[in-house]
């Protein structure tokens, strides 16, 4: 039998709120990250996901009181990212209550850092994120919230993360980001041939065809969702019903919905 599909809510966190752009600009305001967090995660998220995209820019680690607050509140499992620069900036985050850490930049100037973490909280611990645009060659690694270019190639790079201890690639296409016209399919079935572990599709889902066409045709095991729920255009409810109903095995909420959840959520 085939495993289930995961959603997971994206919370990108600036200055202690959530925001969210087009391609990695434009942002603007969403809401406060822990009342999102129990809120997608009572709606029936699979697992919830925030980025402290600030922290490498400002030079600091993530916000551990905004991660203390979340993981409290939810009872699913919560992966943290944002200005993860060594193993005790990781271990700081699991002290104070999330699941996976997620490291970016640090590990693209030091690939050794994902190996050094991995051996001590474990690679199911381990989520390396990788941004990626298209070129002619086919994608380039960019850090720093996609603002500076690395000469890596995607699919190089996801297969050494996982080769240095990397329990999953959370693979963020920068040309579809926020813009709900599907993901890029090539790029993350091109990550996906490479590599052992699951692959999240990040960046352009507009509907639950697209989050299926990803899974299948993208080879993805898990997508990423934020701004299609953010500015309230569907539910993750609303969504499994729709995957369910195409043939895409889904987790089921914890508990029974009640009617006039399942009619509120479903519009």
């Amino acid at each position: 039998m085939p495993l289930a599909a995961r959603l997971l809510a994206c919370l990108d966190v600036a200055d202690g709120r959530v925001v969210k752009g087009t391609r990695f600009v434009d942002l603007v305001d969403a809401g406060d990250p822990v009342e999102l967090a129990r809120r997608y995660a009572a709606e029936g998220a699979d697992e919830i996901v925030i980025l402290d995209i600030a922290a490498t820019r400002d030079g600091r680690p993530a916000t551990v009181d905004v991660v203390r607050r979340a993981a409290v509140a939810l009872d699913i499992p919560l992966t943290v990212g944002g200005g993860v620069a060594d193993y005790d900036a990781a271990a700081a985050l699991l002290d104070a209550g999330a699941d996976k850490v997620s490291l970016n930049s640090a590990a693209l100037q030091d690939p050794a850092l994902i190996g050094r973490v991995a051996e001590k909280l474990g690679s199911q611990s381990v989520i390396v994120a990788i941004d990626a645009a298209r070129t002619d060659a086919g994608w380039e690694v960019y850090r720093v919230s996609g603002a500076t270019p690395t000469g890596r190639d995607a699919r190089e790079w996801a297969a050494e993360a996982v080769e240095r201890g990397a329990g999953e690639i959370l693979l963020t296409s920068i040309d579809r980001d926020g813009t709900r016209s599907g993901y890029d399919l090539e790029l993350t079935r091109g990550v996906a041939d490479r590599v052992r572990v699951p692959v999240i599709a990040s960046g352009g889902a507009g509907s639950a065809a697209d989050i299926a066409e990803v899974l299948a045709a993208g080879g993805a095991q898990a997508a990423l969702l934020a701004s299609l729920l953010h500015l309230g255009l569907t539910t993750i409810p609303a969504l499994k019903v729709d995957l369910a109903a195409s043939g895409v095995p889904v987790r089921q909420a914890s508990r029974p919905l009640e009617p006039v959840e399942v009619a509120a959520w479903l519009g």
